[in-house]
């Protein structure tokens, strides 16, 4: 069954259209700049109490908690979740280069802090293996590793304290940054780093983690390189010392990954059959430390173990604040690095579970995280992968599992943690390669990338090479720079199409694609698909020319003929007789500049303006350009579906001197109807579109 619609109405100018249906915007913008001043500057207690719960999201969900719905799956999936950050938390301290006890301190602040402030309601907050590699990459460079120490002297432990110094100075100056981005309403910079670019870079960063733990897999004793070719580097380093492999340890690499790669793969195969995931980690360090202890494996064996754990809350202590100068460039990679992990987490899980969150506040949750936890020796922290998708496939629902995970890890610092005094430091490096399980999937993401953006193929491919050939600092800014030249290439290289009307219709499309819609005879209507600025002006004017046909020796051709048959027709009158006899001389030489001026010319052009999204100064003075090159050979420009925007800039450029505010247009085909009305009725001043 089909169905017609019908329209009868008069054509409206976009002048014309404002005076019927607009407002007065200055009237209505000053009093929505008052009311929202006025709003802000309010002083009550409903307000201090709405602002308390916006920014501390506790307040708002905490009283509307369902706690017979609720408590049992928040329970479990934060008991599960913590017990997976014990094992993670040390193994991925080992990727910053600080104590197995950090990754401990770091897996419990951050947790209870964002318990507070964060609006996920299924975001694990803790150690993640790509900002912990970043972190210990400039860890590294500023306090690398001696050859030689004795791990139980006090130099020892002054190199540790430097270690977490450096560290927690990076967590701080992150926290501060995020701080300001909060302040400043920054949180839309996340989406700078798109999705392609994330994955690409969280892939490529796996493979930097996993070679970064080969030599504690094969027990060899290497110093860490960092900077470009790092991951060639350290590939080469352990290839030449492989030699020198301790085989107890690589025996214990084999085993762990030979238990913990099956285990994890039924926890994903079977994941909707288990309540909870096996908790394999916590279970292999278990047994392996009880292994080593037994038979005493360090000294027989001179396997490196984790050593000492000290029970209790750390002291607070201030991060070296002296070396802000050296880490700040490197901070801000990791800020955003982190940052974007856990919006862009969260919103996955938002949009699954129906609940918005807000960047900005997430600025503000991570932002204090880091920066409490950097005076309890902490180094940064984010949303993590692993345990963010365990936390939900466990049954979580809000913030408050966040207080089971923090009471399991404070059992472990108060009590248990000296236990793990001889916990293999091999299995720790097993647990970090195969936590990126994750990561490494992503590459199934490829051929669906390809056949949907070849663009955003051609980033996430970019951004990987640029992670694993250079470094990850500088992969980064590579993948976020080419990432935006694909966008501005895009809208530089945006398509120019005439338009042609379907028959019997208002509708209006490309003629390329749409072979049964015709061309307006006289007019020809065009569309540009992007903004008119600095950066495409050139090519939008070549596109016009060559679909106009109004070339620069064309133009003046036909200005000269035009100014030379006003010329003749000033000089004669209509009607000329010499002695009787018409002048048929004078005939022909008319009607060859009428020839001239007639020659394949539409009479006006209509520009489509409704995906012209923005326009610049350059834009604005380039179609001024045109509009008196197309008047100059009789040509009448038009516009149509130009936006507010647009229309204030290129009034306040001053197109109106040289176009009649009367030819810009609500739609194409009030546009179309005027020009074939002014043809056949010169004189009308009512007309009407009908369809």
């Amino acid at each position: 069954m089909s169905a017609s619609v019908a329209v009868y109405r008069s054509i409206y100018t976009e002048d014309r259209f404002k005076q019927a249906y607009g407002s007065d915007d200055n009237a209505s913008g000053s009093l929505r700049l008052r009311e929202k001043l006025a709003g802000r500057c309010r002083c009550s207690k409903r307000a201090c109490l709405h602002l308390l719960r916006e920014r501390v999201p506790i307040f708002s969900w905490l009283p509307r908690y369902k706690l017979k719905k609720w408590i049992l799956g928040d329970t479990i999936a934060g008991l599960t979740v913590g017990i997976l950050h014990i094992p993670q938390g040390m193994a991925f301290a080992l990727l910053t280069s600080v104590a197995p006890i950090f990754g401990l301190y770091t897996s419990f602040f951050p947790v209870v802090l964002y318990m507070f402030f964060g609006t996920g309601r299924h975001v694990s907050t803790g150690t993640f293996a790509v900002v912990s590699l970043m972190t210990g990459s400039v860890v590294e460079q500023l306090v690398p590793s001696p050859l030689e120490i004795n791990s139980s002297s006090s130099e020892a432990s002054d190199f540790e304290a430097q270690r977490i110094g450096v560290a927690s100075a990076i967590a701080l100056l992150s926290g501060i940054i995020m701080l300001c981005m909060f302040a400043l309403q920054l949180g839309f910079l996340s989406t700078y780093l798109s999705e392609p670019i994330v994955k690409a870079f969280t892939s490529a960063a796996a493979f930097h983690v996993t070679i970064s733990q080969l030599q504690s897999m094969l027990g060899l004793r290497l110093p860490r390189h960092t900077g470009a070719f790092s991951l060639f580097k350290t590939l080469a380093s352990v290839m030449e010392n492989l030699p020198h492999t301790n085989m107890a340890e690589l025996l214990i690499s084999l085993v762990c990954l030979a238990i913990l790669v099956p285990v994890k793969e039924l926890n994903m195969r079977f994941k909707k059959r288990l309540r909870t995931p096996i908790p394999v980690e916590i279970l292999t360090v278990i047994i392996a430390t009880g292994v080593a202890y037994a038979c005493s494996l360090d000294s027989t064996y001179n396997i490196e173990i984790v050593g000492h754990i000290p029970a209790g809350f750390p002291r607070p202590q201030l991060p070296a604040f002296h070396m802000f100068p050296a880490i700040a460039g490197d901070t801000i990679a990791i800020t955003f690095v982190g940052y974007a992990v856990s919006v862009s987490l969260a919103m996955i899980y938002a949009d699954k579970h129906g609940y918005s969150i807000h960047p900005n506040q997430e600025l503000l949750a991570h932002g204090i995280s880091n920066t409490v936890s950097s005076f309890f020796t902490c180094f940064p922290s984010s949303a993590t992968l692993a345990t963010t998708n365990i936390l939900e496939s466990a049954g979580g629902y809000t913030q408050l599992s966040g207080l089971f995970t923090s009471l399991v890890v404070l059992i472990v610092l108060l009590l248990i943690g000296p236990l793990f005094y001889f916990l293999p430091k091999a299995v720790l490096a097993c647990i970090n390669v195969t936590s990126l399980r994750q990561m490494f999937l992503q590459f199934q993401d490829l051929p669906d990338l390809w056949r949907i953006s070849k663009i955003d193929f051609m980033v996430w491919l970019v951004t990987w090479l640029s992670v694993v050939i250079l470094n990850v600092d500088l992969g980064l800014a590579i993948g976020v720079v080419f990432s935006m030249m694909t966008v501005i290439c895009r809208t530089q290289r945006a398509g120019c199409s005439v338009l042609g009307r379907a028959s019997n219709t208002e509708i209006y499309r490309p003629l390329e694609n749409h072979n049964k819609c015709y061309e307006v005879p006289g007019v020809k209507i065009l569309t540009y698909n992007g903004p008119i600025y600095y950066g495409n002006r050139s090519f939008f004017r070549e596109e016009m020319i060559r679909l106009l046909g109004l070339t620069p020796e064309k133009i003046r051709r036909r200005e000269k003929a035009i100014k030379a048959l006003e010329k003749r027709e000033r000089e004669t009158t209509v009607s000329t007789v010499e002695r009787g006899i018409a002048n048929t001389s004078f005939s022909s030489e008319n009607e060859f500049f009428k020839s001239e001026t007639s020659e394949s010319y539409d009479q006006a052009v209509l520009i489509d303006c409704s995906s012209v999204i923005f326009v610049d100064v350059a834009g604005a003075r380039l179609l001024t350009q045109m509009c008196t090159e197309c008047q100059k050979v009789g040509v009448h420009v038009y516009l149509a579906n130009c936006n507010e925007s647009v229309l204030k800039i290129l009034t306040s450029s001053g197109l109106m001197k040289y176009m009649n505010p009367q030819h810009i247009f609500v739609t194409v085909h009030d546009a179309v109807v005027y020009i074939q009305q002014q043809k056949e009725k010169p004189s009308a001043n009512t007309t009407t579109v009908w369809v």
